[in-house]
């Protein structure tokens, strides 16, 4: 199963995000297959980009949101 979540960048302390494409039972920061976004908790206001386009083509082949994903595009989106 695909799953869309955060995998960890930056140095130590001052953490952001990729959005990216990974296989439910990899590591968390191990093989992506694709990567679709970031977000930048650190910045005032938080920043997060996302390429729509590929978030749909991946949702449509049954990938699957993690619950903190779907919180953030939620938070964005409104």
């Amino acid at each position: 199963m695909l799953k869309i979540r955060l995998s960890q960048v930056g140095k130590k302390n001052h953490h952001a995000y990729r959005v990216v494409i990974a296989e439910a039972r990899s590591k968390r920061d191990g093989k992506t297959i694709d990567r679709i976004g970031y977000y930048n908790p650190r910045l005032q206001p938080p920043e997060l980009k996302i390429k729509k386009d590929r978030l749909n083509y991946w949702l449509n082949h049954g990938a699957q949101m993690s619950d903190q994903v779907r919180k953030l595009i939620k938070t964005a989106l409104i």
